[in-house]
C-alpha cells in the first residue's frame, strides 16, 4: 500500500488548479498498472488526505469520480475498494513495423535511402498547402483522390512513364498493396478466382490476393519475360507483371514478349496489372516506357512513392481501364472513404512545383554511385562473378562462380559474419527457399522499374556495359533462376558506398 501511495505524491504537489485532475489520473494509473490490485481496500478519505497533505474534499471527489467510472466500488459503511472490472494494461504499445536485422551489412532489397527524404522541401509544401487550403478542403475527399493531385499525376506519368493518363481514371491509394487489394476484390466480384504471378516474383502477392479470395498461379519466366505457353495453359484472366524491370531478376520484357502479353489479354478478355515500382531509375538511357501506354483498356497501372520518397508516406496511384473504373472507385469509397486530404494536397504541390522531379534526379545520382560501388566491390572480392540488372532499379543480381557454392553453405557462412543477403531462390513461389521467408520487409521490391534487357557481363562492366539478355543461361521454362552457383539479390540503395564496399569485403572474408 505504501508503494502505491508513492505514485500519488506527485499529484499532491501539482499546482492547486490541476491537483484534483492529477490525483484522479494517478489513482487510475495505479489501478490499471496493478499497483492497486482488485479487492484492495483504500484508506478513508480523511486518512489519505492527511497522508498526502491535501484537502479531504479533493480525495472525496476523486473517490466519487473513480467509483462512477468503475475503477472503485463503495458501500455505505463498508469503505472504498478497488473494483474487479479493471485489468492491468500493457505497459507500452508494440512496434510491428519492419526493422533492420541489426547485422553489420544488410543487402536485402526493397528500401530506398530514407536519409535522402527532402524534409525541407516537404515542410515548405506543407506550410504552403495549409495556408491555401479552404476549410471545406478538410472534408471527406473524392474517393478517387483530390482533382489537383490526379491532374498532376496524369501529367507526371504521361511525361515520365509514357502512360495514357486520364485524371478521371486515376485512384489515389495508400501504396501498391492497396491498389492490388482493391483490384483483386473487384475482379473476385466479377467471377475471377485465380491471378497469375511471375515466378520468381514478389512473395507478397499470395497473401494480397488471398485476402480478396483469389488464388495465385506461378508463371515461369525466361530471359525475355513471361513465357506465353504456360500463361495460356494456366486458364487465368488476370496476371501481375513487372515488365519494365522484373522483380527480382532485373530483366526488362522484350518488345516481342510485351506484344505477346497484350495479345493474350485480348484473347481471353483479361487484364494485365503492371506494377511500376521503380520505373524512374534507369542509369544508361531513358527508362523503358510503361506497358500501359500500348493498350490502356487491357492494362491497369500502379505505382507509388515508396522507392522515390519513402514507404512511410503510404501514397500511391492506380490507373484503371474504363470498364473497371466505377467498380474500383466504389470499392475504394467503402474501404476507407478516400485517402487523407492533407497528404494528397502536399504531394500535389510537391509535383506541381517541380520538387518531385528534382528529388528523382538527386536519388538517381546517388543510387548510380552506389550501384557502381557494388559492381566494383564484387569485381575486387569475387573475381569471375557476373552481374545482371545493373542498368536500372535499386538492386542487382550477382551470380558468383561455382567455387563459392553450394549456396546453402555460402549463406550460412555469410550470416555468421553478420551480413544479410537473400538468394534469388527465395523469391520462387513455393520452391525451395521460396515464399515470404527471408524476403525482407513487406512489400520489398514488389513492383517494376524501368530497365532494358537485363544483360550480364563481367563484374565491373559499368552501367552501360551489359550484354544481351540471356548472358546467364536459363533452362527452358525455368526462367532466369535456373543457373548453377550462388545467385544473390543485392539491394544497395539504402547503403552508402562505403558500407557497400565494407559489406562485400566482409562477405568475401566469410567464404
Amino acid at each position: 500500500m505504501t508503494s502505491a501511495w508513492e505514485l500519488l505524491l506527485p499529484a499532491a504537489s501539482a499546482p492547486a488548479r490541476a491537483r484534483g485532475r492529477a490525483l484522479r489520473q494517478a489513482l487510475r494509473d495505479a489501478v490499471r498498472s496493478g499497483r492497486l490490485a482488485a479487492g484492495t481496500r483504500l484508506p478513508s478519505s480523511r486518512d489519505l488526505a492527511a497522508d498526502l497533505g491535501v484537502s479531504r474534499g479533493l480525495v472525496t471527489e476523486a473517490y466519487e469520480q473513480l467509483t462512477a467510472e468503475g475503477y472503485l466500488r463503495s458501500g455505505r459503511g463498508a469503505g472504498t475498494w478497488v473494483g474487479e472490472a479493471v485489468r492491468a494494461a500493457r505497459p507500452r504499445a508494440r512496434d510491428l513495423s519492419p526493422r533492420s536485422s541489426g547485422d553489420l551489412a544488410n543487402f536485402v532489397p526493397g528500401t530506398p535511402d530514407l536519409s535522402l527524404f527532402p524534409r525541407s522541401a516537404w515542410a515548405a509544401a506543407q506550410r504552403s498547402v495549409l495556408a491555401d487550403l479552404p476549410h471545406e478542403g478538410l472534408g471527406y475527399p473524392d474517393p478517387r483522390g483530390l482533382p489537383a493531385l490526379r491532374t498532376a499525376l496524369a501529367e507526371l506519368l504521361a511525361r515520365r512513364r509514357g502512360v495514357v493518363a486520364d485524371p478521371e481514371r486515376i485512384v489515389v491509394v495508400s501504396g501498391v498493396a492497396q491498389a492490388t487489394a482493391l483490384l483483386a476484390s473487384v475482379l473476385h466480384a466479377r467471377g475471377m478466382r485465380t491471378a497469375g504471378v511471375e515466378d520468381p516474383g514478389s512473395p507478397q502477392h499470395h497473401a494480397l490476393y488471398a485476402s480478396a479470395g483469389l488464388g495465385t498461379a506461378p508463371l515461369p519466366l525466361d530471359d525475355e519475360g513471361l513465357v506465353p505457353g504456360p500463361l495460356y495453359a494456366s486458364g487465368v484472366r488476370v496476371v501481375v507483371t513487372t515488365p519494365a524491370h522484373q522483380f527480382p531478376t532485373g530483366i526488362a520484357y522484350a518488345p516481342r514478349r510485351r506484344a505477346e502479353l497484350l495479345d493474350w489479354a485480348r484473347s481471353v478478355d483479361g487484364l494485365v496489372l503492371e506494377d511500376d515500382y521503380d520505373g524512374d531509375f534507369r542509369y544508361d538511357r531513358a527508362p523503358v516506357g510503361a506497358l500501359q501506354g500500348l493498350d490502356p483498356e487491357r492494362v491497369a497501372y500502379t505505382g507509388s512513392v515508396s522507392k522515390s520518397l519513402a514507404p512511410g508516406l503510404r501514397l500511391g496511384w492506380l490507373l484503371v481501364p474504363d470498364w473497371l473504373a466505377d467498380d474500383v472507385v466504389e470499392r475504394k469509397r467503402t474501404t476507407d472513404l478516400g485517402h487523407p486530404t492533407l497528404d494528397q494536397a502536399v504531394f500535389a504541390r510537391f509535383v506541381e512545383r517541380g520538387d518531385y522531379d528534382r528529388r528523382l534526379r538527386v536519388c538517381q545520382r546517388a543510387y548510380r554511385e552506389r550501384r557502381d560501388a557494388l559492381v566494383a566491390a564484387l569485381d575486387e572480392h569475387f573475381p569471375g562473378s557476373r552481374v545482371t540488372g545493373i542498368a536500372a532499379g535499386l538492386h542487382a543480381i550477382a551470380t558468383l562462380p561455382e567455387r563459392y557454392g553450394p549456396e546453402e553453405g555460402f549463406l550460412a557462412r555469410v550470416a555468421e559474419a553478420g551480413v544479410t543477403v537473400r538468394p534469388l531462390a527465395a523469391y520462387r513461389h513455393g520452391g525451395a527457399g521460396g515464399g515470404p521467408a527471408g524476403a525482407g520487409p513487406a512489400g520489398a521490391g514488389a513492383g517494376p522499374a524501368g530497365e532494358g534487357p537485363a544483360g550480364a557481363g563481367p563484374v565491373g562492366a559499368g552501367s552501360a556495359g551489359e550484354g544481351p539478355a540471356g548472358a546467364v543461361p536459363a533452362g527452358a521454362g525455368a526462367g532466369p533462376v535456373a543457373a548453377k552457383g550462388v545467385r544473390l539479390v543485392l539491394g544497395y540503395a539504402h547503403l552508402t558506398p562505403g558500407r557497400i564496399r565494407a559489406g562485400v569485403e566482409r562477405m568475401a572474408r566469410a567464404v
